[in-house]
């Protein structure tokens, strides 16, 4: 467990909850593991499977406390709240904040500067351990990427922002080839391509973003913001929108990352991937296995939260910057702060 920006978070699966006069008394196999002022938090979150008794569920209830539970692969469950929950008005603040040029403008800003500076300390990473003549390639994406932020600061409005953004990424896979360990034949990219993808790296880059993308619709939800209605990416359908805003600071860090390590350990192979007729590649079942496997994994390393000044993993991250971003629309940030991976 940990408690970050008033949140208690549970990662231990039988974690017992119980309430010992104003206080939450946090339980890992009948021993006692901490002690935590009802006054002090703001909501629980439960990473795992916990176990919380009626008395404090009551109590969380009733001091405006809520409770979010996420399934064991980090899916997203429920959300419990007292009534009246401050979950509308969080709300109604992002719908204002969505439809505020101004304010869309710098949330987005923000997102990118988070995703551009965490993309060229995940290549610069990658320099230090690449071979001599792949770290000229490298060398030259970083310098583009510390350009591409720069202009950031210059940007007026949300196209700009965009266009800018998409420039970056495009600059970005470039480099991808040079991410790749000579024994890692077979995994030739040519670009970033999908719906469908045709070619394995871009197969688990989809599937990857896609675990990502569901994991940062939890975090938003779990804290009681619309994973829909966004700043960066267009409202559109079907679309989670603020989730797209969410994943884009972590796409590098932990997708990208991922795939190049299981490519470049021989972890996935050429062979673990099928064609279909259209043209899409595909994980087979057991490669799919694999990766997922090795993506909860990812999730459980550990990072530094430059903001925050803790330690926090991967899988953590997206909450505590979800909560961030509720912060910051309800107005007790004045800016919304990016992950920065260092």
């Amino acid at each position: 467990m940990t408690t970050a920006l008033n949140t208690l978070f549970i990662t231990a699966e039988g974690t017992r909850l119980n309430k010992e006069g104003e206080c939450v008394v946090v339980t890992v196999q009948d021993q006692k593991k901490a002690e935590v002022p009802l006054r002090h938090l703001r909501s629980v979150v439960c990473l795992t499977r916990a176990w919380l008794t009626p008395e404090l569920m009551e109590s969380c209830l009733e001091a405006g406390i809520h409770v979010s539970f996420f399934g064991m692969t980090g899916r997203f469950l429920a959300r419990v709240e007292g009534v009246p929950g401050g979950n509308v008005l969080l709300r109604r603040q992002q719908y204002r904040a969505a439809d505020d040029i101004a304010r869309s403008v710098a949330i987005s800003r923000a997102l990118v500067v988070g995703k551009l500076g965490n993309a060229r300390q995940f290549v610069l990473h990658a320099r230090r351990d690449a071979a001599p003549e792949r770290q000229e390639a490298l060398s030259e994406t970083a310098r583009r990427l510390s350009e591409h932020l720069r202009a950031l600061t210059r940007v007026e409005d949300l196209v700009q922002v965009r266009g800018l953004e998409g420039i970056a990424a495009r600059d970005y896979f470039e480099s991808f080839p040079a991410l790749l360990k000579k024994s890692a034949q077979g995994f030739e990219f040519d670009g970033r391509n999908r719906r469908p993808p045709r070619n394995p790296l871009n197969a688990m880059l989809s599937f990857g973003y896609a675990l990502l993308a569901q994991d940062c619709a939890g975090a938003l939800t779990g804290v009681g913001l619309d994973p829909a209605v966004g700043f960066l990416h267009e409202d559109r359908p079907g679309r989670l929108s603020l989730a797209l805003d969410l994943m884009e600071e972590f796409r590098a860090p932990v997708v990208d990352r991922l795939v190049f390590s299981l490519v470049n350990r021989g972890q996935l192979k050429p062979g673990d991937f099928r064609t279909e007729s259209a043209g899409a590649v595909l994980l087979k079942d057991d490669a799919r296995k694999t990766f997922l496997v090795a993506y909860q994994e990812a999730k459980q390393v550990g990072v530094r939260h430059a903001f925050l000044g803790q330690e926090t993993t991967w899988g953590m991250a997206p909450h505590l910057q979800a909560l961030l971003l509720a912060r910051h629309l309800r107005g007790e940030l004045d800016g919304y702060p990016p992950f920065a991976m260092r």
